[in-house]
């Protein structure tokens, strides 16, 4: 077998304009079946993006045994119960970032993953597998700029329509689930530790309750302190700075690189900050090669599904310092 054969579970924008067109021109992957519950929405993405077959349900696409492996970007609350369901059909699950509303119901995944050891399972975080991230954790393990002390970071966009599902609470909105989780990922992967304990302060939304506006310290081993903040109703902006005693890694465009241009951070361990750019690639395209690839050789995946697990206890533990107004362990 040259390539895994992909599923998708639904005609989600970010399969159709991001995720599908990346894996179609991936080495190890390509897409050849996807479902929507809607028929006609199903044929109309697969016509669109060349893909082979088409279902108007999803259990339909699960039953197929020409796919390998399923691709899940269904809204949160989804992410679980269909990620199970496909374990169940026997296939291979790249789901969607948050793992699921809560870490209880993350580890469901996990113990369903455990169940089908035979099968690969990982949370999509494509960010991780872009060079631009390669490089400034292997510069912070290598100590070129000293001892990690510091992380910054900043993540919002503005969107105040009632309709779209980042906007509604009951089924996991909100902007600590939607790109809140990117800043406490980067934390973890950069720190390569959990942090010890977190302090947030959220400002919800009237209307919709889910949370608009979140700011939070987390504190790692060895006094490494992370602070960022995530909104969904600020000017769009995204950056990252990284700080040791002897200099820092600024990341210019950390979550949504760009598929068709360089990315570039900034090294200063001293003087003038020396630009660093990295080769043009697309994020998504890298993750479902190294997803396809683990599935081939049958390797571990990059990231273990237990790290969606951690994550989720770092959102939850923001959550409650935000209502408690003070510390949260973890």
């Amino acid at each position: 077998m040259q390539k895994v054969f992909w599923g998708v579970l639904s005609t989600a924008k970010i399969g159709v304009k991001k995720v599908i067109p990346a894996m179609q021109r991936g080495q190890f992957s390509t897409v050849t079946a996807i479902a929507s519950r809607s028929l006609k929405a199903a044929q109309a993405a697969a016509g669109e993006l060349n893909i082979e077959k088409s279902y108007g349900d999803y259990d339909a696409l699960l039953k197929d045994d020409d796919i390998h492996a399923i691709y899940n970007p269904l809204p949160n609350h989804l992410h679980v119960p269909w990620s199970i369901k496909a374990l169940e059909a026997g296939k291979h699950v790249l789901c969607e970032k948050p793992i699921g509303l809560t870490s209880a119901e993350g580890q469901r995944l996990v113990d369903a993953g455990k169940a089908h050891p035979d099968l690969k399972l990982m949370e999509a975080f494509m960010y991780r597998h872009h060079p631009q991230w390669q490089y400034a954790r292997s510069v912070v393990q290598a100590g070129t700029i000293g001892q990690l002390r510091a992380i910054e970071s900043h993540f919002s966009y503005f969107n105040d329509d009632a309709q779209n599902i980042r906007n509604k609470a009951e089924i996991g909105g909100g902007g600590l689930m939607d790109i809140g989780c990117y800043n406490i990922s980067l934390s973890r992967f950069i720190c390569d530790a959990e942090p010890a304990r977190v302090i947030g302060v959220i400002e919800n939304d009237p209307k919709f309750n889910t949370d608009r506006l979140a700011t939070a310290i987390m504190q790692f081993p060895g006094n490494v302190t992370s602070t960022f903040t995530c909104s969904t109703q600020l000017s769009p902006w995204q950056h990252v700075n990284i700080f040791g005693t002897l200099g820092r890694i600024e990341i210019e465009i950390p979550f949504n690189a760009p598929p068709d241009k360089q990315c570039r951070t900034w090294l200063q361990t001293g003087g003038e900050p020396e630009l660093v750019q990295h080769p043009v690639c697309d994020q998504y395209t890298l993750q479902g090669d190294l997803m396809s690839k683990a599935i081939l050789d049958d390797t571990p995946v990059p990231t273990p599904i237990t790290d969606a697990v951690a994550n989720m206890k770092v959102i939850e533990a923001v959550r409650r310092s935000a209502e408690t107004d003070r510390w949260v362990q973890l």
